[in-house]
């Protein structure tokens, strides 16, 4: 009886397909929409750009194993483009920071305070500590989507 119960209710976001993503044209990404990211201002040219790429869970959202995909782009100019392959439309977020040094780390000053450049989808504020979910999500319809970004140092 709770097997035929459970079979029939409806899909919870719990229990709802969940979200895949990858590098646009590497060897088993999915074959859904594109997420396009430019991302503009750097200072100088080094390092790489770090590109992170959330899903539709809030408490994902810059959690340490929240991500979907991640790009490690090497830096050539004053920009950095990344290409997402997702599996399906819907809601997602970027995050992003210039890896000046290449070390892999979104590294701070004494003070707490960004030594490097970062940015998030929707251009989201960053006055007073980290932006909310609410003000970086964004739809990816079957379309696709192009986000832009610009460094805040």
């Amino acid at each position: 009886m709770l097997l035929a119960m459970l079979a029939l209710a409806p899909l919870t976001p719990a229990r709802a397909a969940e979200q895949v993503a990858g590098t646009c044209g590497e060897p088993g990404a999915p074959s859904g929409p594109r997420i396009e990211v430019v991302v503009t201002g750097a200072r100088k040219v080094a390092g790489n750009m770090t590109i992170t790429l959330y899903g539709s869970r809030p408490e994902g959202f810059l959690a340490r194993n929240g991500k979907l995909a991640r790009q490690r782009v090497p830096m050539r100019g004053t920009q950095a483009e990344a290409c997402f392959a997702v599996s399906a439309p819907g809601v997602y977020a970027v995050a992003v920071y210039h890896d000046e040094n290449n070390d892999h780390d979104f590294n701070r000053t004494l003070l707490g305070m960004p030594a490097e450049g970062y940015g998030f989808s929707n251009d989201a504020p960053t006055v007073i500590g980290l932006p909310s979910f609410e003000s970086v999500r964004f739809q990816v319809g079957p379309e696709g989507a192009r986000v832009p970004i610009r460094l805040r140092y």
